[in-house]
């Protein structure tokens, strides 16, 4: 754990806390006591939301006061103070998009004022999370004294995988299609490299040009090839994606022919290899991919 060994009694610590789908039976116990004891949480509303289903956070009406907007760059959402059940204080700064900068800031200048802070990051924060920008932050302003630890969560591609049944148990890559910070042409490439070597590839950020993907895929793979298209995986009723928690088996020709079920930044497609089957059971359709194409006799 990164930085842990230098955290002294007048410095805090900064934990990047992944969260899985969000909801609290998903989460690891060590998320859930980081969030629990942290005297400042910065989370979206979404995840304020979910995280107050079980009492991870206190309930908005344990509102003690507006948090003082000085040394802040969030403005009014520079943090609210509430009262947890056994009569201490917590922080709760809302999380935006465009300001993880400012919160980044914010989240050192209070580490070292010797507060915990819990950055909390949906799926895993190494997994297309808020871990680098966090280590990217520190490293340009040089927050070398900031000690800084990663709490790990479920991903989406476990989420989905264990929903469709057993589909990751060879080796797999995920791919994401944001084209934000790259061209699509090193997005094509990995596509390409991952298709012609045989791995199992889930794409994040379908939204995203996802029948493009898919198109590159088909060049290197056989029509009838597996793929699993999930939402909100692990949210159940929770989902804000489509309607709710959703997985669908198709095959790689007639993937995009789905497109009502690619509805946002909660869907991932997960694209099978020639030695993904179809298997079926009294209650349903699953996925499997066995490790190295062993079977029984090799147990």
């Amino acid at each position: 754990m990164a930085g842990s060994d230098a955290a002294t009694d007048e410095m805090g610590t900064l934990f990047v806390v992944g969260i899985g789908p969000g909801l609290p039976h998903a989460m690891t116990q060590r998320a859930r006591d980081v969030i629990t004891t942290a005297d400042c949480v910065i989370a979206s509303n979404l995840y304020q939301e979910f995280l107050r289903r079980d009492g991870t956070l206190p309930p908005e009406t344990a509102e003690v006061e507006a948090a003082p907007a000085e040394g802040t760059a969030a403005g009014d959402e520079s943090g609210t103070v509430f009262e947890r059940s056994g009569g201490t204080h917590q922080t709760l700064v809302r999380s935006t998009m465009g300001k993880q900068i400012e919160l980044a800031r914010e989240a050192f200048r209070r580490v070292r004022a010797g507060e915990s802070v819990a950055h909390v990051s949906g799926g895993d924060p190494n997994v297309y999370g808020k871990s680098d920008l966090l280590y990217t932050m520190a490293e340009a302003d040089e927050a070398y004294d900031v000690p800084i630890e990663v709490v790990p969560g479920v991903t989406a591609a476990l989420g989905g995988a264990a929903n469709l049944g057993a589909p990751l148990s060879n080796d797999f890559c995920t791919v994401s299609l944001s084209d934000k910070w790259r061209g699509w042409d090193e997005i094509e490439e990995k596509l390409r490299a991952a298709a012609i070597s045989g791995f199992v590839i889930v794409l994040y950020n379908c939204w995203r040009d996802y029948e493009r993907a898919i198109d590159v895929v088909r060049e290197e793979r056989a029509d009838d090839v597996p793929v699993g298209i999930f939402n909100d995986a692990g949210r159940g009723d929770a989902g804000r994606n489509l309607e709710d928690e959703t997985h669908t088996i198709t095959t790689l020709g007639e993937a995009t022919d789905h497109d009502d079920e690619v509805g946002g930044m909660g869907t991932s497609i997960l694209v099978g290899t020639h030695e993904t089957t179809v298997w079926e059971n009294d209650y349903g359709k699953h996925l499997v991919t066995p490790r190295g194409g062993r079977d029984v006799d090799d147990f």
